[in-house]
């Protein structure tokens, strides 16, 4: 069951004890404040999901405490109580950024009703911020290949995909290191939760820090409202921080904190936060070689490599790059509104016969300029590349499809041919001796010129 904590403010404890055992009760963790001070000391570290909130306080009262409180944090939804209800009041703490208002005695159900739904509202704003459905996270397919290398991955992953852990992935650039992290997110015990993600290549360190760990009002110039980071937004989710080889040493220091402690202190701040969330890394560079020259930390590295997770190269894949192209294409077609479109025989055997070094984010992009600048619904390898590429692709095609014995015997040509048909020489080139070679000659009846040694 999801963890679910209450924040109970109240200053007599009758009544604390009451609200505690209830709420414990129906599967809630409750922790207790009796003060305006106790409770914003709570409220910054414990990262409740919801604040149930007495207006008389012995240093102050509910709206004081409520401007504090959402200073710090204004995502969390807040009930007051009071003995003193009056129409006046409720409107000033809705207006002060209430979610409820009780009057004293309360109905227990009736806030325990209002409880869930204020915790359900919540989590359902997280995950929008993700920017994803339930639709769209069932969609997502890194897998989609029948190679032994994108069939290793899959298994690999699906051993790891509940585990709480950090997830470092490695690949080259293009190869679907975002689609790989998004699945596992969606499919592990955090689905329901957000999914927010940072790429650090080419970012200053005092940026990275805003983004990730948030920071006060004040706390440099230009920050003229306090603002929560990544760490807190994606609380109970997942944080995939991408091209994590790049990020600065300083915040490599801050990021390890928060996997070994759970906790974070905004830029400005003088108190630590709590959070919970899953990393998941992606980097195309060597972290090992990275530790080695100091560029980046040993203990975080040992910290996230625990579980691997390796993206092929498209070129390592085999025939899973025409499945892909035959499924992205679908895909473009649909969104360009050119529905029906194709690739050619000869456009399959070239896309399979090219080197892909951008791997599937340069297909896409192939296949993508093909989609809209072309007028025909079957693509061929000209409408993928210029004449000159499409020729040489051809030309490789072909060389890839040559036998043994007739690349053994273009090349053994080639070299008599360089040495004016002397054996002795050509045969020292290939490591042959001359009877050795007279006779791969004959096998492969290469005619010698009349001049020969």
């Amino acid at each position: 069951m999801r963890r679910r904590l209450i924040l109970l403010v109240e200053d007599e404890a009758r009544i604390r004890f009451s609200l505690r055992r209830f709420f414990m009760n129906h599967g809630y963790e409750v922790q207790e404040a009796d003060s305006v001070a106790a409770a914003v000391d709570a409220y910054r570290s414990a990262r409740p999901d919801v604040v149930i909130l007495d207006h008389c306080l012995p240093d102050g009262s509910s709206l004081d405490l409520l401007a504090a409180l959402r200073a710090i944090d204004s995502t969390v939804p807040i009930v007051i109580l009071t003995a003193h209800g009056s129409i006046d009041l409720a409107v000033r703490a809705i207006k002060e950024g209430a979610e409820q208002f009780f009057t004293k005695p309360v109905e227990l159900p009736a806030l325990l009703v209002v409880t869930e739904r204020l915790i359900d509202n919540q989590r359902n704003r997280q995950a929008q911020l993700a920017g994803k459905s339930r639709g769209a996270r069932q969609a997502v397919d890194p897998f989609l290949g029948e190679s032994l290398a994108i069939g290793r991955l899959a298994e690999q992953a699906r051993r790891v995909v509940a585990s709480n852990n950090p997830i470092l992935i490695q690949g080259e650039t293009g190869t679907g290191k975002g689609l790989l992290a998004q699945w596992l997110h969606q499919n592990g015990p955090r689905a329901d939760e957000a999914f927010l993600d940072l790429n650090c290549a080419g970012l200053t360190r005092e940026f990275l820090e805003t983004e990730l760990f948030g920071h006060e009002k004040g706390a440099f110039t230009g920050a003229l409202n306090a603002k929560p980071g990544l760490l807190e937004m994606a609380h109970r989710g997942t944080v995939f921080l991408d091209e994590l080889g790049d990020m600065d040493l300083v915040v490599q220091a801050k990021l390890l904190k928060v996997l070994e402690d759970q906790r974070f202190r905004r830029l400005g701040a003088v108190r630590d936060r709590q959070v919970d969330v899953r990393l998941v890394a992606a980097t195309h560079r060597d972290l090992g070689r990275l530790v080695e020259e100091q560029k980046f930390r040993g203990d975080l590295y040992y910290r996230i490599s625990s579980i691997p997770l390796i993206m092929p190269a498209l070129r390592e894949r085999g025939r899973d790059v025409i499945l892909l192209a035959r499924s992205l294409l679908g895909r473009i077609a649909a969104d360009v509104g050119r529905p029906g479109l194709s690739l050619s025989g000869e456009a399959e055997r070239a896309i399979e016969g090219y080197a892909w070094r951008g791997n599937i984010r340069e297909l896409r992009n192939v296949l993508e300029r093909a989609a809209l600048l072309s007028d025909q619904t079957v693509l061929g390898p000209s409408h993928l590349w210029d004449t000159r590429v499409a020729g040489s692709l051809a030309e490789a095609r072909r060389e890839r499809d040559l036998s043994l014995d007739e690349v053994e015997r273009r090349h053994i040509t080639l070299v008599l041919e360089a040495e004016s048909g002397n054996v002795f020489n050509a045969g020292s080139i290939l490591g042959l001796s001359r009877s050795a070679l007279y006779k791969k000659i004959q096998k492969h009846r290469i005619p010698l010129p009349k001049q020969h040694d």
